[in-house]
């Protein structure tokens, strides 16, 4: 059901909306964490190491969609927001056409290119054919992970969070049965882990997009609905692709970062590949908030009502405070049995420490990469993406600049240090954007 956030008190508004975004994201990180977790307890560390160093090229395709989902959201949330329902219609159908063609597209290159991928990042011979398996069943999947994305954007556009919490709680409860069966009965081993997710996405991608048809019928318009328009995918392409850029250059340092971990050996792939889904369960929790204020600043922008835009970033900002405060005091004090959930037995020792000294380095800056996040959501609501971008690769470029700086001083501590200084720059860059853009509005 369609919510207008532009009315009643932005507190509650914003925690009623966002609420069920960051429960879908427990479920979503859940059958992610699951592929870990099963593959490293029942089907040992290289099988753990090998879902592992396909991670950050799976990441890789996941920025596209994301990035097309945050597009089709601000677009829609403004036209959502002025009252201006065709066009929302327009633009919904206009989306879903786009991402069919692009993640089709997408799932082609991705399976061809695979061992290219994974030859490119250094991944050890050891786990090379598994990395390579997991990556391409992975992508096969890919388009149903797209419209499924497509479709959430649009249902947050809406103001509705919730239609598309059922659908991922029910595809997360399968992939984790599922990753069960195929790797403990069937003996799969990391295909196993593979298919359950490929099975899992193609249901919530199919069940949402045809739900999501019928939820367009019923929102009332006069007049015939353009099915098509080149103006819109254009607008909508102006958010979508400095997201895309934005969400495909953070992993594609990510995979640099991974080239450089994999040259410390299967153990320290292992250990970072547990804590890095950990720290990836704390981020997106974290991006929900985020991108719950970005739909809340379209709508109260496409409305004029710039002052609830600021009270956004006040309530939003305490939320992600207090997420990020009671993430960091369980890595903190909970990282090593938290890791070895991970390992078969209680993983090697190397493992371990490497896993459990990510934790230890970036825990204690949630906080300041939560604000961030909450400011970048009204960069985007407000359609400013350059500033937006500028933050972003900032934090980019010194993460991996000084992991390759660090690394041949401190080994895989120095790669963990960069994390926290990358993270606190683009923090102060992303608050002075964010008083910049909303001096403008109030100037207006």
């Amino acid at each position: 059901m369609a919510n207008d956030l532009t009315k009643g008190k932005t507190s509650k508004v914003l925690l009623k909306f966002t609420m069920p975004l960051f429960i879908s994201v427990i479920f979503q990180q859940m059958y992610s964490i699951a592929d870990s977790l099963i593959a490293g307890r029942f089907a040992g560390e290289d099988a753990l190491a090998a879902v592992g160093a396909s991670y950050p090229i799976t990441n890789i395709f996941n920025a596209v969609a994301i990035g097309c989902n945050i597009g089709c959201s601000v677009v829609i949330s403004q036209f959502f927001g002025a009252g201006q329902y065709k066009k929302v219609k327009t633009a919904a159908s206009t989306s879903i056409i786009a991402s069919v063609v692009l993640g089709a597209v997408l799932t082609f290159l991705g399976i061809a290119l695979t061992p290219a991928l994974m030859t490119a990042i250094s991944t050890p011979e050891n786990i090379f054919l598994d990395s390579a398996l997991y990556l391409k069943i992975y992508v096969g999947g890919f388009i149903f992970l797209f419209v499924y994305n497509i479709a959430n954007g649009i249902f947050t556009s809406l103001g509705d969070s919730k239609t598309s919490l059922y659908f991922l709680i029910f595809s997360s409860v399968f992939n984790v049965v599922l990753d069960y069966i195929f790797v403990v009965y069937f003996n799969m081993g990391v295909s196993g882990v593979a298919w359950a997710t490929f099975v899992a996405q193609g249901i919530a991608g199919v069940l949402s997009l045809l739900t999501l048809l019928k939820y367009l019928k019923k929102l009332e318009t006069q007049g015939k609905v353009e099915l098509f328009s080149f103006p819109i995918l254009k607008k909508i392409a102006r958010i979508s692709i400095p997201s895309v850029l934005q969400q495909s250059f953070v992993s594609v340092g990510n995979v640099f970062i991974q080239k450089l971990i994999n040259g410390f050996g299967s153990s320290v792939i292992a250990g970072y590949s547990a804590a890095i889904k950990l720290n990836t369960f704390t981020i997106n929790a974290l991006c929900t908030f985020g991108n719950g204020v970005s739909s809340f600043t379209a709508q109260n922008l496409g409305a004029g009502k710039y002052k609830r835009i600021k009270e956004g970033m006040k309530y939003g900002s305490l939320m992600v405070v207090i997420t990020g405060c009671v993430f960091a005091a369980a890595y903190l004090l909970f990282n090593a049995p938290l890791i070895k959930v991970f390992m078969e037995g209680d993983g090697s020792v190397a493992a371990v420490n490497a896993g459990t000294a990510f934790l230890k380095v970036v825990a204690p800056f949630y906080c300041f990469i939560g604000i961030k996040l909450v400011g970048d959501g009204i960069l985007r609501g407000t359609g400013t993406m350059k500033l937006f971008m500028v933050a972003t690769f900032t934090d980019l470029v010194l993460r991996v600049v000084l992991a390759f700086m660090f690394a041949p001083i401190w080994g895989y501590m120095g790669i963990w240090y960069s994390w926290p200084i990358g993270w606190t720059t683009a923090t102060v860059l992303s608050l002075i954007f964010y008083f910049v853009t909303m001096k403008k509005f109030s100037e207006k």
